[in-house]
């Protein structure tokens, strides 16, 4: 009787023919076009991912967004003046103002007031800005330091800067020296506020990290606590920039002889709301450019931070 035998090793079983489909059906991806950065297609569930990041992330930096509001704001003062909504005695128009300040800088007034301006608000900022440094440094990486500046400061940033005015008169006179002081000032609270907050904010796992390692303080002051201290640094600069030109205003209507504070003042006695509108655009522009000078310098030395804004 012949016997016939089936082999089974070379039969496969029903779950191994399935494993089998199984292995050779490809994963499901996205669809076409979705690819991570080394060009492999990835899941669904990936992709999704990177969507829902997306929609929660602010999006990507729009070119000269900061731009869009003074310029909406002056599209509505224009066509406001066309229409005749305002007062030409109290708001001039837009064209009026360029006008006007087209002359004052033709007759030299104009650069000589914004030459003065600028040299008294460089000036205090530069004090300030040491100022600020210095007190900060001194007061976030020493405790007897802390105890001797930091009420102070507190002490100091309580009273109204503009209202030391009077005795400052008393005590430096009514020249440009107290101007520069006032201004030095209203320049240093900021920065040493937000220098030192951001000093105390420092990881203690850092400077416990610096210790094992065997750091010098130098290399301590330089490697941890300046980078840790930066964006906190950047804060209080940029407000201390805005505060130089806010306190300038003030201070040049004060026994000035020029300047553009001086300038809005005598604008003021013979009623010339347009050589006052100039005054302020120009405070304004400078206000801005500073400022983004600040946050320029500020992106590309903190380049190595990823946050929400970048």
């Amino acid at each position: 009787m012949t016997t016939s035998t089936t082999s089974t090793a070379t039969t496969p079983t029903t779950a191994e023919t399935a494993k089998a489909r199984s292995d050779q059906t490809p994963p499901a991806t996205a669809p076409s076009g979705a690819a991570t950065a080394t060009g492999t297609p990835v899941t669904v569930e990936a992709a999704a991912q990177v969507r829902r990041r997306r929609r929660l992330s602010p999006g990507r930096r729009l070119p000269a967004s900061r731009l869009v509001g003074p310029l909406l704001f002056l599209a509505l003062w224009a066509a406001a003046s066309a229409a005749g909504q305002l007062d030409p005695a109290a708001v001039p128009a837009p064209w009026t103002v360029l006008e006007t300040g087209a002359r004052l800088w033709t007759d030299g007034t104009l650069p000589t007031d914004i030459l003065t301006s600028l040299q008294r608000a460089g000036a205090g900022f530069a004090i300030g800005l040491t100022a600020g440094i210095a007190l900060a440094l001194a007061s976030g990486l020493s405790r007897a330091g802390e105890a001797l500046i930091d009420g102070t400061v507190q002490l100091n940033r309580a009273i109204p800067t503009l209202g030391l005015i009077p005795l400052f008169i008393l005590w430096l006179g009514i020249g440009e020296t107290f101007k520069i002081a006032i201004i030095a000032i209203v320049v240093y609270i900021p920065i040493y506020l937000n220098t030192h907050a951001a000093l105390a904010g420092i990881d203690s796992r850092f400077v416990e990290l610096a210790e094992v390692q065997g750091l010098s303080r130098f290399r301590f002051i330089r490697e941890i606590v300046i980078p840790g201290a930066l964006p906190g640094f950047f804060v209080g600069l940029r407000l201390g920039v805005t505060g130089s030109w806010l306190g300038l205003v003030v201070l040049e209507q004060i026994n000035a002889t020029n300047g553009l504070g001086y300038l809005m003042f005598q604008a003021q006695n013979y009623g010339q709301s347009d050589v006052i509108l100039v005054g302020l655009v120009v405070y304004g522009i400078f206000g801005l450019v500073s400022d983004s000078a600040v946050r320029l310098i500020e992106r590309r030395v903190l380049s190595w931070r990823r946050t929400l804004s970048s």
